[in-house]
């Protein structure tokens, strides 16, 4: 009935169990990268022509699937592929391992439906064994299409937790600080619910909880009775996202803390990014502002010239005729209110943003915490883990942390921050790049990694990924390539000592190359 001989039930069985640990690979892909269709295909590429080992390994795969159009046993040899390439992206996941939730479960059986839909084609159609090739080397195409399939199981699920974080909002009546920008939104709101602690009740979001399912989950598990501020940080992918979460979670005050080349990848270009962004000030009474940020900047201009303005907060850190200005002059920091000094040789803790400070004082003085309390509480505002954390080793080297941070603004700064910690020991810069750039990732990394040789005496690159771009201007200084950033923390405890100063630039999961 089928046309399959003994040698085409066997390779067709093979490629089917292939499905396993390709399946297993790609789905970790998927849900590390949010469950956002179209990202499993780009890591696919990546992985099998960006990593050159597997490049000759992708072509066997596919002159093996193609063959099966005359010898079905052909089809062995793509399915031995699945099982083992692409080479270093492993089935179980080093430092991102995948997570058996209920969503990952969903978008499991949504996959396999779509595999198996394509092998039944093949019984149909007397090609069995070729289908089923095909359907191996198209997995991440198929789990990308789940991941579209399953976006409107997702969002039925998740409307009733919004149903209901709706109808707690509304219950508590909380002041609602709303926190957006493509960098330092959670110092932001951080800061802020630091300012406001003991003046006021407040809840902050927690983590990164910043999308539509996770903002409702905040409010449903932790927003209390008698809370009077809720901080709600609140991030994009797209046009409309923070539009949908103003709807039911309306900010009194808006924040926008910088606009820049974040999520490239999926925006297309900054200006895209600030629209989306911008979403946050809809019907905001406060709207707090980065000035220092030129497309901000021109916003702060465009919402004062509305007929139903809001009241908008202009913040600096150079600007001292600015609403909010938090300057550095020094090593100390003076904090200045419409061009009044309201706090003056204030020292804020290693690693704090200026202008995030400026921001969350902006807030803070409009929810009329007196200028003698935010000075008090700025000495020791909270720092975020991995984002310029400096501490020393028991060896005596210097550790700057930025692992969590991935932006060209945030690289530079902690360039600097490497520079004045060693002063006379040898100075070493591990990174992998930043990703997400869009068309601007390699110039990027390019620049980085320029700039990274004029102040480190070793540049560690780590992966593949940005690899080329770091290293295209490195002339005569050899940079350190390695494989892992375990890799790289070996060779620092080997080669440095007391006096030196190691910056771990940003850091990715191990679903990157």
């Amino acid at each position: 009935m089928t046309g399959l001989s003994a040698s085409g039930w066997i390779a067709t069985g093979l490629c089917w169990a292939s499905l396993v640990p390709a399946g297993a690979r790609w789905l970790r892909v998927a849900q590390r990268e949010h469950y956002l269709a179209g990202s499993t295909s780009r890591f696919a590429y990546r992985w099998w022509i960006g990593v050159r080992c597997n490049v000759p390994i992708l072509a066997l795969a596919l002159v093996a699937g193609a063959l099966s159009w005359r010898w079905p046993i052909a089809a062995v040899g793509t399915a031995a592929v699945a099982v083992i390439a692409p080479l270093g992206l492993s089935v179980r996941g080093r430092t991102s391992p995948l997570g058996l939730t209920r969503r990952l479960i969903t978008l499991a059986v949504m996959w396999c439906a779509g595999e198996a839909a394509l092998v039944a084609i093949g019984f149909v159609v007397h090609r069995a064994t070729l289908l089923t090739a095909i359907a191996v080397v198209l997995a991440p195409v198929l789990v990308d299409i789940a991941c579209l399939a399953t976006v409107p199981i997702e969002r039925r699920l998740a409307s009733r937790f919004v149903t209901k974080a709706t109808v707690r909002l509304r219950a508590v009546h909380p002041v609602i600080v709303g926190i957006t920008g493509s960098y330092g939104k959670t110092s932001t709101k951080n800061y802020v619910a630091h300012l406001l602690a003991n003046k006021t009740r407040v809840v902050a979001s927690p983590g990164s909880f910043n999308n539509r399912a996770g903002l409702a989950r905040a409010v449903n598990e932790q927003l209390v009775d008698g809370t009077e501020v809720f901080v709600a940080e609140m991030g994009t992918y797209g046009r409309g996202e923070i539009a949908e979460l103003c709807e039911w979670c309306p900010p009194s005050i808006a924040v926008i803390t910088a606009i820049g080349p974040v999520h490239l990848e999926r925006f297309g270009t900054e200006d895209e990014i600030l629209r989306a962004k911008s979403e946050i000030t809809d019907g905001a009474a406060t709207v707090v502002l980065n000035i220092d940020d030129d497309r901000l900047a021109r916003l702060a201009e465009d919402l004062a010239g509305r007929r139903d303005s809001p009241l908008v907060v202009r913040c600096s850190t150079v600007d001292r005729s600015a609403d909010v200005c938090v300057v550095q002059e020094s090593g100390v920091y003076q904090v200045l209110a419409g061009g009044s000094s309201i706090g003056e040789e204030i020292v804020l803790p290693e690693g704090a943003q200026p202008m995030n400070v400026a921001c969350a004082v902006g807030v803070a003085s409009r929810l009329g915490v007196p200028a003698a309390d935010l000075v008090a509480r700025l000495a020791d505002l909270p720092t975020v883990p991995h984002r310029l954390a400096v501490a020393t080793a028991p060896s005596g080297v210097v550790v700057i942390d930025d692992t969590y941070n991935s932006n060209p603004a945030g690289a530079r700064a902690a360039l600097g921050v490497l520079r004045s910690e060693a002063r006379q020991g040898r100075r070493v810069v591990v990174t992998p790049g930043m990703v997400e750039l869009g068309k601007r990732q390699a110039e990027e990394n390019r620049v980085f990694g320029n700039a990274a040789l004029e102040v480190a005496t070793d540049l560690i690159v780590v992966g593949q990924t940005n690899r080329s771009a770091l290293v295209a201007e490195a002339g005569q200084c050899r940079p350190i390539t390695v494989r892992t950033r375990e890799d790289a923390v070996c060779w620092v405890r080997e080669n440095l000592v007391s006096g030196d100063a190691v910056l771990y630039e940003n850091d990715l999961p191990d679903h990157y190359p």
